[in-house]
């Protein structure tokens, strides 16, 4: 496998699982656990957060040096933005065309913080290139 189909292998891959965290989360601490679904999610997405940053410093990166904190910091300044950049998107996607399905909002957002996300951590987080 070329080290560019890897590297973006590892990408999605990184992206299905920090998904995943986060819908598992988030449903085992509404319907277990009976919180409500604002606060849960605050909860889901910083587990998925955690889940992310390892799973792109390993898959995407392979980044071989330890974890620091900082460049957890940095990795969540650039999650943030793209989560805030994303919910932007969906939220002017449904208000400039109100009959547009959701999902297809979600959709929209989702390609353009992917973007953002890859871009972020590519240049800011994690700096070293991919594998060849």
């Amino acid at each position: 496998m070329s080290s560019g189909v890897k590297h973006g292998a590892g990408f999605l891959v990184s992206g299905a699982l920090a998904f995943t965290t986060d819908a598992l989360v988030l449903t085992a601490l509404t319907r277990g656990a009976g919180l409500d679904p604002f606060s849960a999610r605050v909860i889901a997405i910083a587990c998925a957060m955690i889940v992310a940053f390892y799973a792109h410093r390993t898959l995407t990166f392979a980044v071989t040096t330890a974890a620091t904190l900082k460049e957890f910091a940095k990795f969540l300044s650039v999650a943030i933005t793209a989560s805030l950049i994303n919910y932007a998107v969906y939220a002017g996607v449904l208000l400039y065309a109100p009959a547009t399905e959701p999902v297809a909002a979600l959709i929209a957002a989702t390609v353009i913080a992917m973007g953002v996300t890859y871009l972020g951590l590519r240049f800011g987080v994690f700096r070293t290139p991919p594998p060849s």
